[in-house]
């Protein structure tokens, strides 16, 4: 039994912390871990005795809530200081990427370097100073706000430097910016607004709503939005065509859940009817979603991979043309920590990606700041080590993305998710796209984004993550991408 314990300052820890913390080793793949708050220490309780990374959200002045990670720690007898060990871990972060995008000609900003020296040296003062003591919580603090300052810094210029290194071969890049359509038709002033900010747009053709009993199509809206979509010149994206949870898979697979054979087959002539029905106007099929995270009748970890990988064997061979991908929710896979599970996100898409079934890429999923059942916060920089991480499997990559504009509860959210009343806001949403976005558009291997939540005015599945409200009002986040994509985009 691997054990690892933390001192942290009183107050700094709450239950919702407690569940959110994990361990990882080198490979960034989480442990299964059992956590625990006693007489003021943080205990975390592994299988594994092996060095690893604590992550865990942190309240960070003029940065709000974000996930940090300490460097690489072995297990010892003696606790180790939190708040010094996240400064330790961030700063390391940031001098290494530092050092990585020098070296690929980034010219770094004076100021970068600054906060860099800054922050270490806090980080100094806070180490030799006794570490339970108001002083070493005081200094360590100051370093990791430092820090993230310095992060934040880099990545932005990263993205301003890599972005005008794109710019320069070509004037407009060809990156898709689109929107889940949802449900429904857009009103006339929804779809103009949507005509201004997106070059594409996701149709998402839900089983559960197109077949919603045996054998028995209804394709009323999808035709409508693949016809207005293709009328007004959008790219079109479609799907996902199987996608592993209960509102969207069919009820009445029930009564078949513990025939997997029956299953493969009524999917795979979901899949058949919806390719060759829009085949020649979709120009990206997404065959299958949520892979990796879905709990839904009785399959298993590896009757989801054959299903998602029938799903683009079948896309393929009926459209040959046109490029297929799957998506994986929760990239940095968090859940992980807490559910016993043989294979990690990256290694399912690993595997399908060298089965040679027609795969053209993969989509990532990030419900960012929800939870449970989202990704924990990131800074611009984590986010994008996260990317490059992925980017080794040597695939394009596109991005479904949702960030919240408000806490509380909404009325219209099937999905449960944790957002505190004043946690979120239109302002830091926006704020968000502001600092993400150009962020990935600057990776040549990033070729689409899409925001996967259009409406808060329809049933959705992530509270307030819509870029239009309740009254359907457009939020600042639209107006920020519709910004980026007149500066950008084709």
């Amino acid at each position: 039994m691997g054990l690892m314990r933390f001192t942290f300052p009183p107050g700094r820890i709450g239950d919702e912390t407690v569940e959110q913390a994990y361990v990882s080793g080198f490979d960034r793949i989480p442990w299964q871990v059992r956590v625990r708050r006693t007489d003021g220490e943080l205990v975390l309780e592994r299988a594994t005795s092996d060095s690893g990374n604590l992550h865990i959200p942190w309240q960070v002045e003029g940065h709000g809530q974000v996930t940090l990670s300490t460097a690489t720690l072995t297990e010892r007898p003696e606790a180790y200081h939190l708040p010094l060990e996240l400064a330790r871990g961030k700063i390391g972060q940031v001098r290494s990427q530092l050092a990585e995008w020098e070296m690929s000609g980034l010219a770094v900003p004076k100021p970068v370097h600054e906060k860099v020296a800054e922050a270490l040296g806090y980080f100094a003062q806070a180490a030799v100073v006794g570490h339970d003591s108001k002083q070493s919580v005081r200094l360590a603090e100051e370093a990791v706000r430092l820090a993230l300052d310095a992060a934040n810094l880099l990545a932005a210029c990263y993205a301003e430097q890599s972005l005008e290194s794109r710019r320069s071969k070509s004037q407009r890049l060809g990156t898709f910016l689109g929107a889940e359509l949802g449900a429904s038709p857009l009103d006339a002033a929804t779809a103009r607004l949507v005509l201004e900010t997106f070059n594409t747009a996701n149709v998402p053709l839900v089983w559960r709503e197109i077949e919603t009993s045996e054998g028995h199509y209804c394709w009323e809206t999808s035709d409508k939005q693949v016809e207005w979509c293709r009328r007004e010149g959008l790219t079109l994206c479609a799907g996902p065509l199987l996608q592993f949870d209960t509102q969207s898979l069919p009820d009445w697979l029930a009564l078949y859940e513990d025939d997997f054979d029956s299953l493969c087959g009524f999917a795979a002539e979901f899949v058949k009817a919806a390719v060759a029905r829009y085949r020649g106007r979709v120009d990206v099929w997404r065959s299958a979603g949520r892979v990796n995270t879905a709990d839904v009748l009785l399959l298993s970890e590896e009757d989801k991979v054959r299903l998602a990988a029938r799903a683009v064997e079948l896309t393929h061979a009926l459209d040959a043309e046109t490029p297929v991908l799957v998506s994986f929710d929760q990239p940095w896979a968090e859940y992980l920590s807490r559910r016993e599970m043989d294979f990690p996100p990256l290694h399912i898409a690993d595997a399908l990606v060298r089965a040679n079934l027609g795969l053209s890429g993969l989509m990532l999923e990030i419900n960012m700041g929800y939870h449970p059942g989202g990704t924990l916060l990131r800074d611009p920089l984590e986010f994008s080590r996260q990317l490059d991480y992925w980017n080794l499997l040597g695939v394009p990559l596109f991005l479904s993305l949702s960030v919240p504009s408000a806490g509380g509860d909404d009325p219209l959210a099937w999905r449960p998710a944790k957002l505190p009343s004043g946690s979120w806001t239109e302002e830091s949403q926006r704020a968000w796209v502001a600092r993400h976005v150009p962020l990935l558009l600057a990776k040549p291997f990033v070729h689409g984004i899409l925001w996967n939540q259009l409406r808060d005015s329809e049933p959705h599945a992530f509270a307030h993550g819509g870029l239009f409200d309740l009254k359907r009002r457009p939020k600042p986040a639209l107006r920020q991408l519709a910004s980026l994509r007149q500066a950008h985009l084709k």
